[in-house]
């Protein structure tokens, strides 16, 4: 069985057919984003597959490293900007709304990025251009997309503004990146986002650096905005409280690979694989007394030059020895499917991991 049909055959995807998922607004298959360098090959993305539909939250967690963002970088058609684009090299099938992003033209693309497809950037400092007002940049993102005068492209600069709560839209409207503070720099970048209604937004860890209330003024907003405007949303983080709140499903990466996906209330209550419940096991809880310490996951995480061999996460892996003939250390583990549309990655047979969450770790949560 070929690498892109296990993969395919594993999410109960079509294989060998062009049309998208029946349903399925956003349906990446088998995405493969590698870089080529002095040292080898670094297969950030790896062969993922998953699919959104609109009006529903995805988020992909995992350690820094695990190919979280460059799969964000990936759908916005970013990595090829630029000379460093030449060595990237890209495969597999991005479809947008019946459109195939991956073969489509640089120019195509960039048609859709702001208006069918948007993006909060961690850093809004660094993602903002420093020397231009707030608001230009934000008519400048409006009249790309829309022939109108500059007049009324302000007008809908201010009216975002003010949607996403900034005080005096119209007098903020003519400040620098610099002068906000970092919430209010991040519900800038949203507004520049949403100025053109994109169908998909992806939020890159839209709340890293930001205080805890800050964060939760972030995260209610967007999801107020999802509602008003129907968007579905990819939320980046490593976050496991944010994904908690926001989150309708989960897509946990490793070593460039997808571990295990499902609704985000099964994810959290029955987690299928072993670096799910390492994730877990990191989680602060304010919910109930505890007199255990955190407990991080053990190593680090792995060279995307040299992934290992077979489960990607044998050599941090309590459990790599339980099943038997060396399975975990020769051979990759097909995601597969445990409950409904929980998926996961993992050679512990059903019955092991459910006593071994139920026995060992949830009760230590």
């Amino acid at each position: 069985m070929t690498e892109q049909s296990s993969t395919g055959a594993a999410l109960g995807e079509p294989t060998g057919s062009p049309s998208k998922a029946p349903g399925a607004f956003l349906d990446v298959r088998d995405l493969k984003v590698h870089f080529p360098t002095d040292d080898g090959v670094v297969k950030s993305v790896d062969g993922l597959s998953f699919q959104l539909e609109r009006g529903r939250t995805l988020s992909i967690v995992g350690e820094s490293g695990s190919g979280k963002s460059v799969t964000s970088l990936a759908l916005m058609g970013l990595h090829r900007l630029g000379a460093a684009g030449k060595n990237v090299r890209m495969s597999g099938e991005i479809w947008l709304d019946g459109k195939e992003l991956i073969s489509a033209s640089p120019d195509e693309v960039r048609k859709l990025r702001g208006r069918e497809m948007a993006m909060i950037f961690q850093d809004p400092l660094s993602a903002m251009h420093p020397y231009y007002k707030i608001g230009d940049q934000i008519v400048e993102a409006y009249r790309v997309h829309h022939d109108v005068s500059r007049k009324v492209a302000r007008k809908r600069a201010v009216e975002m503004l003010d949607r996403v709560g900034i005080p005096e839209p119209d007098k903020r409207a003519d400040g620098y990146p610099h002068e906000f503070s970092g919430g209010m720099r991040q519900r800038a970048m949203i507004a520049m986002a949403l100025v053109n209604n994109p169908e998909l937004l992806i939020a890159d860890e839209p709340t890293t650096a930001l205080d805890v209330t800050v964060q939760a003024q972030i995260l209610d907003l967007i999801r107020d905005l999802q509602k008003e405007f129907g968007s579905a949303v990819i939320l980046i983080t490593h976050d496991l409280g944010v994904v908690a709140e926001i989150a309708d499903d989960v897509l946990v990466m490793y070593g460039g690979r997808c571990v295990e996906r499902g609704p985000a209330e099964q994810v959290f209550e029955k987690p299928q694989h072993p670096y799910t419940w390492g994730l877990l096991g990191s989680m602060p809880r304010i919910d109930r007394e505890t007199s255990d310490r955190l407990v991080p996951v053990t190593g680090q995480p792995p060279s995307l030059i040299n992934v290992p061999s077979g489960c990607a996460f044998h050599p941090r892996c309590p459990y790599a020895d339980v099943p038997k003939d060396n399975l975990t250390r020769t051979v990759r583990p097909e995601l597969r499917q445990a409950d409904g549309g929980h998926w996961s990655a993992c050679h512990l047979a059903p019955e092991d991991r459910t006593r071994i969450w139920t026995e060992e770790i949830a009760p230590k949560l």
